[in-house]
């Protein structure tokens, strides 16, 4: 998420109400989560465990609950508590604003576009030209849709991430202020439901078709030409590089990469980044020939067995 505006390590610090260590002049252009920083963002930290990661990552002011050496060329917000305070930057950048229409007045729709009834288009919402959006579609505020994009009925585009905070007195939830980006010739099924990115963009690329009922996590990135069926469930951050095809059921972890090209056959579990190119089955999933085989060969045990009896 990038601010409207370049503030200072003085001015993020006041909104928070936390300490900083710096230049109070050290410009801050955004936030981030860690997986999608850039220069000039804010990442926050909450657990030693992750700080070298957060510290040598590429944002430049570093939200953490302990004053440690500071980089050079970064500065740092020590807080109590990073995840509250990184709530409240949410809150404060992008604030939840309540619709007057189910259709909202600061929504932009292409030319040639249908919205059919009872279709709900939040605030500042862009659709490009020649898009269908069937019966009942919902899509939340900051959503961007291209050319040519078709969207069936009972899907959602947008809502929150499912990111939580277990805490003692119960799960604390990372607010979401990303969006969900379709891009040009996209067709999506009925009945799915893409959450937006907490603080960038879950994106669906150029020509991708998903089929009904489908979940696809927040900022995870599916690419140019893919094809993926009924049922899969696709986790938060992960990367579907371009035309992979995934069959019915499947289910992926979060944080994996899918390489460009791979096929992955009905009901697999992927529980790991897997290469492009390639033909793979089964949970955890491997190359389907080799998974095959395994299988073949467990149904074979009672058979060996038997012959083991008889020595």
């Amino acid at each position: 998420m990038k601010f409207p505006k370049t503030y200072t390590l003085k001015e993020i610090s006041e909104i928070i109400d936390a300490d900083f260590v710096g230049d109070e002049n050290f410009p801050v252009l955004g936030m981030n989560e860690i997986h999608v920083v850039e220069e000039g963002d804010i990442v926050f930290v909450d657990h030693p465990k992750y700080y070298d990661k957060a510290l040598q990552s590429k944002a430049t002011v570093v939200l953490i609950n302990k004053e440690v050496e500071c980089p050079e060329g970064k500065a740092l917000l020590v807080s109590d508590d990073p995840f509250r305070d990184f709530n409240k930057l949410t809150k404060h950048f992008k604030p939840f604003e309540s619709a007057a229409s189910s259709i909202a007045d600061s929504a932009q729709i292409g030319e040639g576009t249908v919205i059919q009834p009872n279709v709900f288009i939040g605030n500042y919402v862009k659709i490009g030209k020649n898009c269908v959006i069937h019966p009942n579609v919902t899509i939340y505020d900051g959503c961007i849709l291209g050319d040519n994009v078709t969207i069936h009925a009972g899907t959602v585009l947008g809502a929150d991430a499912f990111y939580y905070k277990n805490r003692p007195e119960g799960f604390d939830k990372l607010l979401s202020g990303g969006n969900v980006v379709v891009e040009n010739n996209v067709d999506i099924g009925a009945g799915c439901t893409i959450d937006r990115g907490v603080t960038g963009s879950t994106t669906i690329k150029e020509g991708a078709k998903l089929d009904n009922q489908i979940q696809v996590g927040h900022d995870t990135v599916i690419g140019k030409k893919c094809l993926i069926a009924s049922h899969v469930g696709i986790a938060g951050c992960c990367i579907i590089e371009d035309e992979v095809t995934l069959w019915g059921q499947v289910g992926i972890t979060s944080g994996a990469t899918i390489g460009k090209k791979a096929v992955i056959l009905a009901q697999s579990g992927i529980s790991k980044s897997l290469e492009g190119g390639k033909t793979y089955f089964g949970y955890p999933a491997e190359e389907a020939r080799e998974k095959l085989k395994q299988i073949a060969s467990i149904k074979r045990i009672p058979e060996i067995l038997q012959k083991l009896k008889k020595i």
